[in-house]
């Protein structure tokens, strides 16, 4: 069985039970518009799938994971530990493209990483290496971009983090090979699904409150009109007679009910957040258009550890 290989914000692997529940117990192709972590793709395995995702560089590194893991691994196992001095023969040795000191080799790759928002330049592969770097170095294992674009985590504090992740990465690679990855807006579902076909919608949440702001994942971020025309793009999805599981937070409840959904309320705990007394369970509904006669059947599972 394949895994997600990154750690990121908003992961399903808490709540595949209830999401399985209200999967139809037959459907054709599987499309996910918000693939993130692929928390839901990996552990279903979809043949002939299509993912997406508006983070260009974390559809990079699944093109790459899909199209070179051997390179992606051989590329992987040339980096050193967060905390060593940095690499006089790569760029940003001892300052950053802004000018900031660089103090040691996690800070130094992360300028690296950042060539493409701030310089307009990287390379395909290497990208991808570091991408899986830093997540698995930095701090609490967040994906978070400042205005321009720019990766602006932390170096974390891990006694040995394993950032190669070989397994992983090649049994992901197997299970992208059959399907199609886009950087896309959301709404291609609209195109790409079929009357029978089944699509997961995980969008970034939103706020729970005025002053939340855990949605902003990205530098471009995802507000309220997109979730509108989300709930638009259900709606079509539900008339063409397409499948339709969606998860969101729970002030999203009777608007999707509204719409004729069938809506339940399950507690999910954050797991990313800076401070770890503040990981609590929040309210997220989980949305479907699939009758209760046609769902599959829930079934526990234990969820390994990162």
């Amino acid at each position: 069985m394949a895994e997600p290989i990154l750690k990121w914000a908003g992961g399903k692997r808490q709540l595949l039970d209830e999401l399985y529940a209200r999967f139809p117990a037959e459907y054709g192709r599987y499309h996910e518009p918000f693939v993130g972590g692929g928390a839901v793709f990996f552990d279903r395995e979809p043949a002939g799938a299509t993912i997406n995702d508006a983070n260009p560089r974390l559809v990079n590194f699944y093109e790459r994971v899909r199209d070179d893991p051997d390179a992606l691994i051989e590329r992987l196992e040339s980096f050193d530990d967060p905390e060593a001095d940095p690499d006089p023969s790569l760029r940003y040795s001892e300052e950053t493209a802004r000018g900031r000191a660089v103090e040691n080799y996690y800070y130094q790759q992360r300028a690296r990483f950042n060539r493409r928002p701030y310089e307009g330049e990287f390379d395909p592969l290497e990208e991808a290496a570091l991408l899986l770097y830093l997540n698995r170095t930095c701090y609490n294992g967040l994906y978070r971009e400042n205005a321009d674009g720019g990766f602006n985590v932390p170096i974390g504090r891990y006694a040995n983090p394993d950032w190669v992740q070989r397994d992983r990465i090649r049994a992901a690679s197997r299970v992208l090979a059959s399907g199609s990855v886009r950087n896309d807006d959301f709404a291609y579902v609209l195109d790409a699904a079929e009357p029978g076909d089944l699509v997961y919608f995980d969008p970034p949440y939103e706020p729970m409150s005025a002053t939340a702001s855990f949605n902003e994942y990205s530098a471009d971020g995802f507000d309220r009109e997109d979730q509108r025309r989300l709930l638009d793009v259900t709606r079509k999805l539900d008339e063409a007679g397409v499948s339709v599981v969606l998860s969101n937070s729970g002030v999203m409840y009777e608007a999707y009910a509204d719409a004729g959904f069938h809506v339940d309320v399950e507690g999910a705990t954050r797991a990313i957040n800076s401070d770890a007394a503040n990981r609590d369970e929040v309210d997220e509904i989980v949305a479907t258009n699939v009758p209760t006669n046609d769902r599959c059947e829930a079934g526990q599972r234990g969820l390994p550890e990162f």
